[in-house]
């Protein structure tokens, strides 16, 4: 059972950055494609961005393009959110979500197995 770690949220100014860890409990992420999702209080959980196993293609939800980058190393086991000039509208709790397979084959998070237990990310001034 591949278990999921999520750390480095927390509150930081609008415009400012943060930037999140999801580590694995063993190399079998390495095989695995990666989302971190977001939910906001009454509202549904959305996917932020994508990596393929490999790393070789990444995909972002439209309201982070340009300001979110998402990375993994798989020698470590763990895939990296570098989330840069966030906004209040970025307030939520971060989940990482993975399942075997190379591609992104979208957000819906019926296609994820395995889940991180969550971070909270607070962007207010």
């Amino acid at each position: 059972q591949l278990q999921l770690v999520e750390s480095g949220g927390g509150l930081v100014q609008p415009g400012g950055s943060l930037r999140l860890s999801c580590a694995a409990s063993e190399s079998s992420l390495n095989y695995c494609r990666v989302v971190f999702f977001r939910q906001a209080p009454g509202k549904e959980r959305e996917g932020v961005s994508c990596i393929t196993s490999s790393g070789s293609d990444t995909h972002y939800a439209d309201s982070v393009k340009g300001r979110f980058t998402i990375s993994r190393d798989n020698a470590k086991n763990t895939v990296d959110l570098q989330m840069d000039s966030l906004v209040p509208e970025d307030t939520a709790v971060y989940y990482c979500a993975a399942d075997w397979g190379h591609y992104c084959l979208g957000f819906s998070v019926d296609e994820y197995d395995y889940w991180g237990q969550g971070t909270q990310v607070t962007v207010s001034s």
